[in-house]
């Protein structure tokens, strides 16, 4: 199983908000497992730490808002997009004032420190969270939607579309977050010339410039107007007549608008606060979208916190019941394991189908025939020996007893038919031939039982 990871080092960044125009320095700091993203302001006394998840977003209006307690924090978004693309799950992420510095307006300068820097891989495993089936939201005022559909991996598909005859419909398309740096990083954020002044007048894009911004002259202004607002914006004059991009750089791809909406759902989607496998397709997106979705998304994680493992009955099994036979000393009737899908170093997906020509079933009950509790546990047991048993040698020379049972719980009934699924993982190495585990037993997408167990792995005499 794939581990976390976080930064081997620190990094400062320095430049101006680009809304506040302040100067400003974001630091990056390696963080321990399972802390998640984090951001600190320095600058506030108490130095607040606020969580980077969706529920903390509170504004999305040119940028993602993070708040909690009055503190707030803009302009995350494409520092977010380097970490989420780079594997990274744990950072501290310091800053000493109300935004993230906008830099050349693109996610370039995060991704080449992180490189510089390095990762690494940490204790805990990477809790992934697996689609399954398609979650969609749309905004129907907007027309703006999200959807997600089950993918081996996570990809991300846009498309935008403006009613504008330089800029009006493009697509970006990332299959491998591998490719970010190249494919991605570099697209700067946009916008329109008539959107700077409503800008300016909501007190924002301060910091903005040809520098860290590709501007976009769509609808042609009279000379004069376009020349107040390059005067306010401090830039040179330009011809109101010839429309097109207004920018000190030429573009650096022909649709890097929409690869900047892609690395935009990059960032707001780590924002869920668990990696995803699954293929994001986006019309029309943006910050305010993308928050809606990021938020239904870790609704739909909460009701499916434990996930039951991915089985295809078709794919063949790396122990067959022949080799559990070679392992586990268990025989008929009480062999309650038929397969294993899946084993590592320290967890193991393990098969057993419940069929009615159980032996139990002839007294439990017989008329309403039902898997007692204790025989689940049992099941679960034999899947965890079996973890343990494949990896000593002369393994039938061995037999595992329980020490303790513990948490146990059973949240639905077992019946003829059910499939049961187990999932079992070492909660500490194996010390002294005694193993501590946690088990789940699930039928489809639900876990019908729950417990953690002790036992001792002795050499037969």
């Amino acid at each position: 199983m794939l581990k976390q990871k976080t930064l081997k080092g620190s990094f400062s960044l320095c430049g101006k908000g680009l809304h506040t125009g302040l100067n400003l320095t974001v630091t990056f700091n390696p963080a321990p497992d399972n802390h998640g993203y984090k951001i600190q302001r320095i600058d506030v006394e108490g130095q607040p730490v606020i969580d980077a998840v969706a529920e903390n977003v509170t504004e999305t209006t040119r940028g993602t808002v993070l708040s909690k307690n009055n503190v707030k924090v803009s302009t995350v978004e494409h520092a977010l997009a380097a970490l989420y693309a780079a594997g990274i799950d744990n950072c501290l992420i310091q800053v000493n004032g109300p935004e993230f510095p906008i830099l050349d307006g693109s996610a370039k300068f995060y991704v080449e420190n992180i490189e510089r820097v390095g990762i690494e891989e940490q204790n805990a495993v990477k809790d992934y969270y697996i689609i399954k089936s398609k979650i969609k939201y749309k905004d129907e005022a907007t027309g703006s939607s999200i959807m997600v559909l089950p993918d081996e991996d996570f990809s991300v598909n846009v498309l935008i579309s403006y009613d504008s005859s330089v800029l009006s419909n493009q697509f970006a398309t990332l299959d491998n977050m591998s490719d970010f740096p190249k494919e991605i990083a570099l697209s700067r954020t946009f916008v329109f010339v008539r959107e700077i002044e409503p800008l300016l007048g909501a007190g924002l894009i301060k910091g903005g410039d040809l520098d860290n911004a590709v501007v976009i002259y769509e609808r042609q202004m009279t000379q004069e107007n376009l020349d107040k607002l390059a005067d306010v914006m401090k830039v040179e004059h330009r011809d109101a007549t010839k429309l097109g991009y207004l920018n000190h750089k030429p573009l650096v791809w022909p649709n890097e608008p929409a690869r900047h909406k892609l690395l935009d759902i990059i960032g707001d989607l780590a924002l869920i606060g668990r990696p995803i496998k699954g293929r994001i397709i986006a019309t029309r997106p943006g910050h305010t979208v993308n928050n809606k979705f990021a938020r239904l998304l870790r609704k739909e994680i909460k009701l499916h916190e434990i996930q039951a493992p991915v089985y295809n009955c078709n794919e063949v099994p790396v122990m067959d019941v022949n080799r559990i036979r070679e392992l586990l000393p268990h025989r008929y009737p009480f062999q309650l394991v038929d397969k294993v899908t899946a084993i590592g170093a320290n967890y193991i997906v393990g098969i057993k189908n419940v069929t009615v020509n159980e032996p139990f079933f002839q007294g439990h009950f017989p008329q309403e025939p039902v898997m007692p509790g204790v025989l689940q546990i049992e099941a679960m047991a034999q899947v965890g020996g079996l973890l343990v048993l494949n990896s000593v040698d002369e393994p039938e020379r061995y037999s595992t007893y329980f020490m303790k049972i513990d948490g146990v719980k059973f949240r639905q009934k077992v019946v003829p038919g059910d499939t049961l699924i187990f999932r079992v993982e070492l909660l500490a190495p194996i010390r002294r031939g005694i193993s501590s585990m946690k088990g789940y037993v699930f039928v489809g997408e639900k876990v019908v039982c729950e417990a953690e167990f002790m036992a001792q792995i002795v050499k037969n005499k």
